[in-house]
């Protein structure tokens, strides 16, 4: 039988050639290969991490926030040129080899609850970062470890019957409520004190001035918040009212009403610690409050300099958490030469990595002395 003549031509058809043989232009010299670590080398957890640029996704968006932060840590007045309006001090050699990036770490409140409270007191305790925003449980949450532990738990532990037993779920972690009442019975009286400052001694107390104070209280160097007191590192809680911390203060005003906090005196300086700054590096985990409040506040610097956020949120929905940095940018929050990424991730998977890799890496060990 003769072969048929509707079969195929032997020869690739020049249209399946031109769709599928497109001819690659040359990659740059500079261009990143892709490739991980190889564990024939054993486990090497330093070489591991710095093979996270080279990985690809989100493990090279983690590689790239250890190289931004890294810079942040780096930078000194003195590596930027002196421009026409510096001050004379601004052209001291002196004072620009002193002069640091000034760091901003935003976190929610649920990392507090979890194991990263100690990473947080580590950075403050060797003061590592230079000004805190968090919401009212990343205050609250902090004491109370100090007065009762937070336990592991499940997701899937059933609301109902956790009610019954007095166990409050934040997750898979599980808080007794009697350690809100220990809360309760320890923050109340210096309320009181707090009251009585402000009829005697004419007082003014704001979100920031009350987190100095209940850090010095607390007198526990497990506290993130003693060792921000300690340090005199500024903390910002501008929604102070919306947790446990709200609650006692709304107690208080039935038991011993009249305490007044001033929110005004806090935005002028929150503000102002970006404003004067010679450079800013924001480092974000999580959305909300502590997301905006610190971007927001490096717009009246026209923008930070240094931008890592870590969240799990997406852009989609139009929400402040979901925003990728280049869209920090086109409010001004962030200049549009800054180093930015976003790492998309829970962030209690990849803080203490990113931590060991920059801070830590050769950071102080061991306490204070």
């Amino acid at each position: 039988m003769s072969q048929s003549t509707n079969n195929p031509v032997d020869t690739l058809p020049a249209a399946v050639a031109d769709a599928v043989l497109v001819k690659s232009e040359a990659m740059p010299d500079s261009a990143t290969v892709i490739k991980g670590y190889d564990f024939n080398q054993g486990v090497n957890y330093s070489a591991l991490f710095e093979t996270y640029l080279r990985t690809g996704f989100q493990a090279t968006h983690l590689g790239r926030a250890i190289e931004i932060i890294n810079k942040m840590r780096a930078w000194r007045l003195s590596d930027d040129p002196i421009g026409p309006n510096d001050t004379e001090d601004d052209r001291d050699p002196a004072f620009r080899a002193a002069t640091k990036c000034k760091i901003f770490l935003g976190f929610t409140s649920n990392l507090i609850s979890s194991g990263l409270r100690e990473t947080f007191r580590y950075l403050l305790q060797h003061h590592m970062v230079d000004c805190v925003v968090t919401t009212a449980g990343g205050i609250e949450e902090d004491f109370i470890k100090c007065l009762g532990p937070t336990y592991s738990g499940s997701f899937s532990l059933p609301g109902a019957e956790l009610r019954r037993k007095g166990l409050n779920r934040i997750g898979n972690l599980l808080v007794p409520n009697d350690n809100y009442c220990k809360f309760e019975d320890w923050v109340i009286p210096i309320l009181d004190q707090m009251l009585e400052e402000q009829k005697t001694q004419g007082t003014i107390w704001s979100p920031s001035k009350i987190i100095h104070r209940l850090g010095k209280e607390i007198n526990n160097e497990d506290s993130v918040y003693y060792w921000a007191y300690k340090n005199n590192i500024p903390v910002y809680c501008p929604a102070i009212t919306d947790g446990s911390l709200g609650d006692m203060i709304y107690f208080h005003t039935y038991r011993n009403p009249g305490l007044i906090i001033d929110l005004v005196s806090d935005i002028r300086a929150m503000n102002n610690e970006a404003v004067f700054a010679k450079k800013t590096g924001v480092i974000i985990l999580g959305g909300g409050v502590v997301k905006h409040h610190i971007s927001n506040a490096n717009l009246m610097r026209n923008g930070s300099d240094y931008a890592v956020f870590i969240n799990t949120a997406q852009e989609f929905d139009g929400s402040d958490a979901g925003a990728r940095p280049d869209e920090a940018v086109s409010w001004g929050k962030i200049k549009t030469s800054a180093e930015t990424i976003k790492v998309y991730a829970e962030a209690t998977l990849v803080f203490p990595i990113l931590v060991a890799e920059t801070f830590a890496k050769d950071g102080p060990k061991g306490p204070v002395v």
